[in-house]
């Protein structure tokens, strides 16, 4: 079998401080998202906001991360990831800054609007330079601690947003404000990286290409090794007429079944929890919890990748933690013990699908699109888990905690229904075969083993 300088490659240095550095995107998602929960709490006793204010606080990162992530990918594809790269999350840096000065709620609501806008951005840019560099024995894993990242940044937001609630009445001003940090130590850890020289490829610029190539891989490799990677002009409509459309459709479909009942969970865990009878700091710590083992899923899953294979672990992680969230609504009356143990397999076994969030968009479209195709359905997918976090707290009013963690469940049951007809199987493929339409390739056998 032909090697690829860039699919065979041995994990080095360079790989794991690219993984780092991309990851950082995703652990300032999950800790900007996470943060509101214990800010809001502050929010609400001070300025006494209504359901739909809590809504359009907890839904508008979300909403920018629809516009950051569908602009970023058309960005990404037209003029190369790197810059990007190195730039998007210092808007974070100055967004979260003045947060700490925000007069009323709609400063709040529009600064956290443009906070989504670079996060969404750096979805498809980050996505886009990690799976172009990494070794295809390592991709699902290096995807696995990318994700990972998300919940490590959630976790930390309620270490954290635990630790300033007790600082006095601007405890969730610098709740709020605190994300520059971890903001600022990410865009320091991206710099130096190189263009994707499988994006500089495509585009002809050969010579930059072998300038990048040698910088991770050293002398005696060339764009000539990247046949498969050089393609005449591309566009998005052509590529959704001739198939991809599907590919585009069902990535966003199971992603926003994914993500729906995750994001709503994680800005409103402390009000769900009190709702099924937790009460003041065991709310808190009971949300906390349920971070930690999402993390402990998380990584289950990116063991799991390669060896189970990412068909069958999408499909399970939708059918058995839905079936968790539906015995949750079933039995809301249940003893807390009960419902807790609930809320912790729901926690573990939800780790598939948000693993397969980053490798599945990432593997299915080729380097021409991969940015504007990961951005589209990044953003189409928001669109739904904006929706419903706004409308969490009318749910939980009006309809009751009950009712709630059933339609989350019937949502994550979809998912698993549409990954069951759609989802391929492109484990131990190269990025180019995996991306490419029709029947793919067996995949290499030693993989399989890793």
């Amino acid at each position: 079998m032909t090697t690829h300088p860039l699919d065979d490659a041995p994990l080095g240095a360079f790989h794991k401080r690219l993984a780092l550095g991309a990851s950082g995107g995703l652990f300032l998602d999950g800790y900007v998202l996470s943060i509101i929960g214990a800010a809001l709490v502050q929010l609400d006793d001070q300025w006494h906001l209504s359901a739909s204010e809590q809504g359009l606080i907890g839904a508008s990162t979300l909403v920018g991360i629809l516009i950051g992530a569908l602009v970023g990918g058309s960005l990404i594809d037209r003029y190369g990831r790197r810059t990007l790269f190195r730039l998007d999350l210092i808007a974070v840096v100055a967004c979260s800054v003045t947060l700490f000065f925000a007069p009323n709620v709609w400063w709040v609501i529009a600064l956290r609007l443009l906070i989504g806008t670079a996060i969404g951005a750096d979805y498809p840019t980050a996505g886009s330079m990690l799976s172009e560099f990494a070794p295809r024995k390592y991709r699902g894993p290096l995807f696995g601690f990318f994700v990972t990242m998300w919940f490590v940044g959630a976790a930390t937001a309620y270490i954290v947003g635990e630790a300033l609630s007790r600082t006095g009445e601007s405890g969730w001003r610098w709740m709020l404000a605190s994300a520059a940090v971890p903001a600022t130590l990410v865009v320091l850890a991206r710099l130096g990286m190189p263009e994707s020289p499988r994006w500089l490829a495509g585009k002809r610029r050969f010579d930059e290409a072998n300038v990048a190539l040698q910088k991770v891989l050293g002398t005696g490799v060339s764009v000539a090794d990247l046949n498969d990677e050089v393609h005449g002009k591309v566009d998005l409509r052509s590529l959704l007429r001739s198939g991809y459309g599907k590919r585009i459709a069902f990535v966003t479909i199971f992603w926003t079944c994914a993500i729906i009942p995750l994001f709503a969970m994680y800005a409103f865990a402390p009000s769900i929890l009190g709702e099924m009878g937790f009460e003041g700091d065991v709310a808190r710590l009971g949300s906390a919890v349920i971070t930690l083992l999402l993390l402990v899923g998380c990584v289950i899953a990116a063991f799991l990748v390669n060896r189970m294979g990412r068909r069958p672990l999408l499909i399970h992680s939708f059918l058995w933690s839905g079936i968790a969230l539906g015995l949750i609504g079933t039995f809301s009356g249940a003893p807390t013990f009960a419902v807790m143990g609930l809320f912790a397999a729901y926690a573990l076994l939800i780790g598939g699908t948000q693993i397969m969030q980053q490798v599945y968009p990432n593997e299915l479209f080729p380097t021409e699109i991969r940015g504007v195709a990961v951005g589209l359905a990044s953003s189409l997918s928001r669109i739904g888990a904006a929706f419903g976090t706004f409308l969490v707290p009318w749910s939980l009013v009006s309809l009751g905690a009950a009712t709630t963690m059933l339609i989350a469940a019937a949502i994550t049951l979809a998912g698993a229904t549409v990954s069951l007809r759609w989802a391929p199987e492109t484990r131990g493929l190269t990025l180019a075969e995996s991306a490419a339409l029709g029947r793919h390739p067996t995949p290499r056998a030693d993989v399989h083993a890793r």
